[in-house]
């Protein structure tokens, strides 16, 4: 079974004369997909973007973190675990060559999670890599996404 995923990206050049000359464009653009609000996205600030919106490099770990989330509680759903609570605060590295080209070597995941019954703690901590086993994004990374994990009533 296939799924088909559309966006739409839209830029336009705000520069004026003086700044073309400076071989610099603005990074800021805009995503669109059908029936969704749109997304206001720059470059990260450090590659001279925006740093008010949104870029790649936090959506692609956004991303990451929510399908994991979704991915660990359908097979606490399927253990019949009971999850209360839920929350991550997760970490990308990403590495830039000198030609200027890069990419991310890792991401570490650190879900905290709250469950209903104690009994199930080192089930409930197991599952994470389950959970990262059928995470669609997880699976289209060429780099590790490693889990420290905790758990607790």
């Amino acid at each position: 079974m296939k799924h088909l995923f559309k966006a739409q990206l839209n830029w336009t050049s705000k520069q004026n004369q003086e700044e073309s000359s400076k071989k610099f464009y603005s990074k800021t653009h805009q995503i669109k997909i059908e029936g969704k609000p749109v997304l206001d996205i720059s470059a990260a600030k450090a590659f001279k973007g925006d740093p008010s919106l949104y870029n790649p490099e936090d959506l692609l770990l956004s991303s990451l973190v929510s399908c994991h989330m979704m991915s660990y509680l359908y097979v606490c759903s399927q253990n019949g675990i009971e999850v209360v609570e839920y929350s991550d605060n997760a970490k990308a590295t990403l590495e830039v060559n000198s030609d200027g080209s890069g990419r991310f070597v890792e991401v570490r995941l650190y879900p905290k999670v709250k469950i209903s019954n104690p009994d199930q703690i080192e089930l409930a901590l197991g599952l994470h890599f389950r959970a990262n086993q059928l995470c669609f994004i997880a699976n289209s990374c060429n780099f590790p996404v490693l889990h420290e994990a905790s758990c607790e009533v």
